[in-house]
């Protein structure tokens, strides 16, 4: 078996795929094999591996993608291609396959999946922000597509990158005219270590598609590795300040940013913590951890960074008390770091301590820039100080100023029902994961009757967060309506489990 240098499980596949969702069904996150202080490879590595569960259709698109990697393109391709016809229909599952077909360069077949996504209010803003940063301006035919994919996987999975590179530029005709093609050999050339030649047939490729931002992503990386951190730099932060409104595909120009920071700083304290912000944006908490424990210096100025960072980390994987002290000592590092006011708003406000969370978010607001997030913990602690006239006008505030505040879409949809489903499948527009847009658009249309509608919106939910107690409560309530008394019980039941002090699920069982 090939070792492969980044895995991550793929989510989502699992709700499209299923019928329905059982208890048992899990995932469990691949081992990554990189080593802490191994040189990282950014998004040269490819798309990441998924390690999916036992189950047959899961197990349909983990052997296509073990074929994809081993070169068998022509076999994977297909199997991609059943898969797609034959999983169950799901706007959700669709829109996450269509991101990984372009990952791997099969633009046809993410065309097929997008094809079948019936909801565009909630698909349109993550399928344009994918064909903005993946797809070639020259559409492929089927047989150029196929050929690229093989060498594309020989370069990134099979230790083959000069060997397959040099066979690809044979293919003048191919390249003169494909944008793609000058794509995957900058990034084979890159991988074999001739940055001249990576650049050259990368400086083409964005002649021939200048709007691509893989393109500029790997033009980047290829200056970076040429020791033009400066250049690189420009290039990340022209892709920063790019529309790109989708949480997954927003991140990425602050993802490559600080992988560029990382390979050019010289101070190796600055590098770790430059490296442990790379792993914190690309959802590696662990691995953020321990890198940025080793980024403590002797100097205030970048402890107070590396301590606030570090906070947010330990706070985001549910480690609280440690959160709340390391935030502490990037106070007492230097008071200029809005992140660590942040999360000790976010401690303050767990603990039900919300007039000390809002002055800790007020301080947060005052000393950060262009960031909406310090403004929507403002709303939420109003709201929770039963200061809702106030909460609403910042929310409203909010939406005038950012496109990618999501919370604050969802928060009017709850409070406005003329908006509440439209405002609902913005906030999944922008955030596709957010489980409480989910469960309220399952609740919204329960209460319509459209029962089936609802089902499968609670079902993404649910696959999200299984133990999500409102998950259960409204699936009763549906059996309830439709007459099905028992399985209306268990679920009321299996509610109250996972949270004994929910009203409501107490009174459907006369408690």
């Amino acid at each position: 078996m090939q070792k492969y240098k980044k895995y991550i499980f793929i989510l989502a596949l699992l709700i499209s795929v299923l019928p329905a969702f059982s208890q048992d069904t899990v995932v469990t996150p691949a081992d990554r094999n990189l080593e802490l202080y191994q040189p990282v490879d950014f998004d040269t590595s490819g798309p990441k591996r998924a390690t999916l569960t036992h189950n047959d259709i899961h197990n349909q698109y983990s052997f296509a993608l073990d074929r994809f990697v081993q070169s068998n393109v022509k076999y994977a391709y297909r199997d991609f291609a059943v898969l797609i016809e034959t999983m169950k229909p799901t706007d959700y599952g669709y829109m996450q396959i269509a991101n990984r077909m372009s990952e791997l360069g099969l633009f046809n077949l993410a065309d097929s999946a997008v094809s079948k996504i019936s909801d565009k209010d909630i698909s349109s803003i993550i399928v344009e922000d994918m064909k903005r940063f993946y797809y070639p301006v020259k559409k492929l035919k089927p047989a150029d597509e196929m050929y690229l994919a093989e060498v594309f996987s020989n370069i990134v999975y099979n230790d083959q990158s000069l060997e397959a590179t040099t066979e690809l530029v044979k293919n003048t005709d191919l390249l003169t005219h494909s944008d793609y093609a000058n794509y995957v050999a900058a990034l084979g050339y890159l991988r074999a270590g001739d940055l001249i030649s990576a650049g050259k047939y990368i400086d083409y490729a964005i002649s021939l598609n200048s709007e691509n931002l893989n393109y500029k992503k790997l033009k980047a990386e290829i200056l970076v590795s040429g020791n033009k951190p400066k250049d690189a730099l420009k290039i990340a932060q022209y892709i920063k300040q790019q529309r790109l409104y989708s949480t997954d595909f927003a991140n990425k120009g602050g993802s490559l940013e600080q992988f560029l920071l990382y390979k050019s700083q010289k101070n190796e304290n600055k590098k770790l913590y430059h490296l442990g912000y790379y792993y914190y944006l690309e959802g590696d908490l662990n691995k953020s951890v321990r890198t940025l424990q080793g980024a403590v210096s002797s100097k205030k100025s970048l402890n107070r960074d590396v301590y606030a960072l570090l906070a947010r980390v330990y706070f985001d994987n549910n480690d609280f008390e440690k959160a709340k002290d390391t935030a502490a000592k990037a106070l007492k590092a230097g008071s200029k770091n809005y992140q660590a006011y942040l999360v000790l708003g976010d401690c303050a406000y767990r603990n039900n301590d919300y007039k000390e969370a809002l002055k800790y978010f007020k301080t947060a607001e005052s000393i950060s820039q262009n960031i909406s997030l310090p403004l929507v913990r403002l709303a939420q602690t109003y709201e929770k100080l039963n200061k809702e006239k106030k909460a609403y006008e910042i929310y409203e505030k909010i939406l005038k100023t950012y496109s990618d505040a999501y919370m604050a879409y969802y928060k009017i949809a709850l409070k406005d029902k003329s908006k509440e489903i439209a405002y609902l499948k913005k906030s999944l527009a922008i955030n596709i994961r957010f489980k409480d847009a989910w469960i309220d658009l399952g609740r919204v249309e329960s209460e319509r009757h459209n029962y089936e509608e609802a089902k499968k919106y609670l079902a993404v939910a649910n696959y999200i967060d299984e133990n999500d107690f409102r998950y259960y409560y409204y699936q009763g309530l549906i059996y309830k309506n439709q007459g099905l008394k028992e399985n209306a019980e268990r679920f009321f039941k299996k509610s109250l489990l996972l949270n004994p002090d929910y009203q409501p699920a107490k009174e459907e069982l006369s408690i």
